[in-house]
């Protein structure tokens, strides 16, 4: 699966631009703030309908404007090809696959996969114990339907639950509770099930790239740890009402579930470097695609934004060398940095960007 052809309106520093695509690698180089970043997250917004940057959708429109639109041509597996089409006008986002109208954007998760590489990743090692939660949540949902309904209706539920404890609505909580078990018990067992597989993929890679004799790995710390039951779930429930309702709050679920990155079996936080933190980050969406394609025996699309430059020529080219199994990958780089030559070598198209627009350049060695 790849885009032949991205076309923008009005989106961030955009008017209105047409780029073609059609190549395995596409490099954007520019300055900061030319628009290399917007083109990945009109990218990311087509692919899943929200932004990886921004949660407020009106930002993404252009200033001089009050509505934008994203067209993508892309042709999937079996070689055909498609229009997808989001479109945020009079405060409404409308998405379209080949004219149709897409309704639950549950349905974009599944027909371009995408992951992105920003540095905001650092987050998932030395952020709060949600980060690391996001995005193992995000990894299962991109190829499992029944994790992400089970995810969705337990936030929804959460959400009546949370709201009956401040209002004293103790005679609602049974209910809640008995679909919070059901639920919850899920999406942990996804989860245990997916950190096992996501450490057979996570460490070794690490050791790859860092050349380091340690293991990096994942420890899942469930907030239900000691119940394997529904109803060893209800029976927890009930037993913490009362601290419930001094704290406002479902003091124990999912929601509270922590995972934690090790080293030499150490929290990594606190004892790794700066380069060694961002190492990690960035391979963790490494084993998120390999992960992906075990799952799936699908290749993902990339977005890899200015992320390499923080990494010395070594790690870089390492780094590099794990970074396969992709269908189409875009990364971004200042005029000034020297990336790897292979990278043009190959099936590439290269872009210069500046204020907006895209100029085609020969391929050269840096």
């Amino acid at each position: 699966m790849y885009f032949s052809q991205i076309k923008i309106a009005q989106f961030r520093n955009f008017e209105q631009v047409i780029i073609p695509v059609g190549q395995k690698q596409v490099l954007l180089i520019g300055e900061n703030g030319q628009g290399k970043t917007n083109l990945l997250e009109a990218i990311y917004t087509l692919c899943y309908g929200s932004s990886f940057r921004t949660s407020n959708i009106k930002e993404l429109i252009n200033q001089k404007y009050k509505d934008f639109k994203i067209t993508g041509i892309y042709q999937d597996n079996e070689g055909l090809d498609h229009e997808l089409e989001f479109l945020f006008k009079d405060n409404k986002r409308t998405i379209r696959l080949d004219q149709r109208m897409i309704i639950d954007r549950k349905e974009l998760i599944y027909n371009i996969p995408c992951i992105v590489f920003s540095h905001d990743d650092i987050w998932f090692v030395t952020g709060e114990p949600e980060q690391r939660r996001h995005f193992f949540d995000q990894t299962m949902s991109m190829y499992d339907s029944l994790f992400f309904d089970d995810l969705r209706k337990y936030k929804n539920v959460l959400k009546q639950r949370n709201q009956a404890i401040k209002d004293k609505r103790d005679e609602l909580l049974g209910i809640y509770d008995m679909q919070l078990a059901s639920r919850g018990l899920n999406i942990q067992n996804a989860r245990i099930k997916a950190v096992y597989e996501f450490n057979q993929i996570f460490p070794a890679l690490y050791k790859e790239v860092s050349e380091s004799p340690y293991d990096l790995t994942i420890s899942y710390i469930p907030s239900w740890n000691s119940c394997t039951t529904e109803s060893e779930i209800l029976e927890l429930l009930k037993n913490t009402r009362e601290r419930d309702f001094i704290l406002q709050t479902t003091s124990s679920g999912i929601q509270r579930d922590r995972f934690i990155v090790t080293y030499d079996d150490k929290p990594f936080m606190q004892i790794g470097s700066t380069g060694q933190v961002r190492l990690a980050s960035l391979l963790f969406r490494v084993a998120q695609m390999n992960f992906y394609t075990r799952k799936t025996k699908r290749n993902p699309l990339i977005l890899v934004d200015d992320v390499l430059l923080e990494l010395d020529f070594e790690k870089r080219a390492r780094f590099l060398e794990v970074l396969k199994g992709y269908d189409q990958a875009f990364f971004t780089f200042l005029p000034e940095e020297k990336y790897f030559y292979s990278l043009s070598e190959q099936d590439a198209i290269i872009y210069d960007v500046k204020q907006g627009s895209f100029k085609n350049r020969e391929k050269v060695k840096l």
